[in-house]
């Protein structure tokens, strides 16, 4: 088993595809890791996905750290991706620094993702400066959706809104990001942002333009219901599955069925009668 590197996702780029999941847990960084996709991103969409959250930005980064320790004792082969939370990295540069390394350090993690427009990539800047790899996401920026007028495609309405998502991606790289990550931002504007860089990119809701996709694990898999917006392919209704299942167990349970014998530890008769019989 190779451990996938940095360095051979940017090899890919123009070369071939790849594709990178969401793990929140140990269960889900081993399917993933066994699966053949080549990244895992711990991401901040576990507020939604894992603690019921509305948004992002509740999620802390001892919460993030927590998750992420999961996967990085779980998954072997994976690139492992941890995201920086809101207020994690925007107030000062050591800060930033400090949470980054914590991601690494705590929780094995290989690099971290922070979203942000051209006015982050200082800070993008100042925790690759500390050694650790970065990657910049651009377009929807879930952690400041509402600033952005909520979950919607960024970068479509005008000329000089495109310009904008241009120069965040040409910051990222500029501040020395290994990637590119673009969410909700029109496809041939992601395709033409993925030629003008020489780092790879990564899309969600971005079109297949972009060197990389990335998906919600438990969205493509019927576990949740989505964010809003037509990222995600249902590949199985897991969720249904498992829903029928639970339904099963509960009328079994009611009707005397569960648990059978099999499910159960036996016991010498002879031991039952000493029992009843008080001897």
């Amino acid at each position: 088993m190779t451990k996938v590197t940095i360095p051979f996702i940017q090899s890919l780029k123009g070369q071939r595809k790849f594709a990178m999941l969401t793990a929140y847990d140990a269960p889900f960084a081993r399917l993933v890791d066994e699966s053949g996709v080549e990244m895992i991103l711990v991401g901040d969409s576990l507020g939604m996905v894992m603690l019921g959250h509305n948004s992002t930005s509740p999620v802390t980064m001892d919460e993030m750290v927590h998750h992420a320790k999961a996967v990085g004792r779980t998954a072997k082969r994976c690139l492992l991706v941890g995201d920086m939370p809101f207020m994690s990295y925007q107030a000062d540069a050591s800060e930033a620094i400090r949470n980054a390394g914590r991601l690494i350090k705590e929780a094995g993690m290989d690099c971290v993702k922070l979203e942000g427009t051209s006015k982050q990539s200082p800070i993008a800047k100042a925790i690759v400066d500390a050694g650790i790899a970065v990657i910049g996401h651009i377009g929807l920026t879930p952690q400041t959706a509402a600033s952005l007028g909520g979950i919607n495609v960024i970068g479509g309405q005008n000329a000089a809104t495109a310009q904008r998502i241009v120069d965040d991606a040409l910051a990222m790289q500029s501040a020395g990001c290994w990637c590119v990550l673009m969410e909700a931002v029109p496809a041939d504007l992601a395709a033409y942002i993925t030629k003008r860089l020489s780092v790879p990119t990564i899309g969600i809701g971005a079109g297949i333009g972009c060197d990389g996709q990335v998906l919600v694990s438990h969205e493509m898999f019927g576990m949740f219901p989505g964010f809003g917006l037509p990222f995600g392919k249902h590949y199985a209704e897991a969720g249904e599955l498992i829903r029928n299942g639970m339904k099963q167990y509960h009328q079994d349970v009611l009707h005397g069925t569960f648990p059978e014998a099999a499910n159960s530890f036996p016991i010498d008769a002879e031991m039952i009668r000493r029992l009843e019989s008080g001897e």
